[in-house]
């Protein structure tokens, strides 16, 4: 395995380099981390989180979405208002800028896989095929018994937006959501409407993987075996690794492999963009094109 740490680098002309390799390049890999949806405008703090939980960081003083999630709040009533919220503006929200469309109209030409360590569900709203997504660390819009007794996942839109509007919030035809004047948002949900597992009663609670519980269903087991018959098919061909927003909070899931891939395989290019953390190691950085700058701006550049 490689490698040493490397430092931060960039490119010299780094765009005009990926636009020749995208150019001739048939088969492409994308990696995606957080900071492809930062750059589309999904935003965990500042204005974003004062919108939808102005009221929260009134009352327990946090001022992001992240800290929120692990609060103790004072009820299930008042946890579910908090989360209903997380859940629907973070996965049946559009994003706020386009940047996944562009990414998609970037790359729907070419065979194509992602795998991707977001849990947001942009790709597959923009358009990206679900039969090439790997979705590794799961989904907001799935709910899993709390303490695992089966291996299934439940979708959870309906309920979601059941939490939402007994809040008082409407929903309007783009999917934002707003209040009736003057009112301002309960900050709890009815008791019937927080989610028991229908086997054993248990809580319900989002399919992120945050420890040992996380559900890993039939659907992820699919998806994740569709990856790995994805990279068996095209190690002899001339592909591109293209990572996005991949930092080093879990970087065992994509950043590390397509190191190594990028090192065994002959005939591979990496690309790392990312906003202030585009390096290559020094053993496959003649392989490498580093692009240091905004990802919506880069992505803008490619489609020009």
């Amino acid at each position: 395995m490689i490698l040493k740490m490397p430092k931060e680098i960039s490119t010299k002309n780094g765009i005009e380099a990926l636009q020749e390799v995208l150019k001739n390049t048939k088969v492409i890999i994308v990696g995606a981390g957080a900071g492809l949806s930062t750059a589309a405008g999904f935003t965990y703090s500042g204005e974003r989180f004062q919108k939808y939980f102005g009221d929260f960081a009134e009352k327990y003083g946090f001022q992001d979405m992240y800290s929120g999630g692990f609060y103790p709040f004072e009820s299930m009533e008042e946890y579910w208002a908090y989360w209903s919220r997380y859940i629907y503006i973070n996965r049946y929200m559009n994003p706020p800028n386009s940047l996944y469309d562009k990414l998609y109209n970037l790359i729907k030409s070419k065979d194509y896989f992602v795998i991707t360590t977001n849990v947001d569900h942009c790709f597959q709203k923009a358009g990206f095929d679900k039969k090439r997504l790997c979705y590794t660390q799961g989904d907001y819009g799935l709910f899993q018994c709390s303490k695992p007794c089966h291996e299934k996942t439940y979708d959870n839109e309906e309920i979601i937006k059941k939490m939402i509007k007994a809040q008082g919030y409407q929903i309007d035809t783009s999917g934002d959501l707003y209040l009736p004047d003057k009112y301002s948002p309960a900050m709890y949900v009815p008791k019937e409407l927080i989610p028991y597992c229908p086997k054993c009663g248990r809580l319900m609670s989002m399919n992120l993987r945050a420890d040992d519980t996380f559900v890993q269903d039939n659907g992820w087991y699919e998806a994740y075996r569709g990856y790995e018959l994805f990279l068996e098919r095209h190690k002899n061909e001339k592909v591109l690794l293209l990572e996005l927003g991949v930092g080093y909070n879990t970087p065992g899931i994509i950043k590390y492999p397509f190191w190594k891939i990028t090192k065994d395989w002959d005939n591979v290019t990496y690309v790392c963009m990312n906003k202030g953390e585009s390096f290559a190691p020094e053993e496959i950085r003649e392989k490498a094109i580093c692009i240091n700058g905004d990802i919506y701006e880069t992505i803008n550049r490619l489609e020009s």
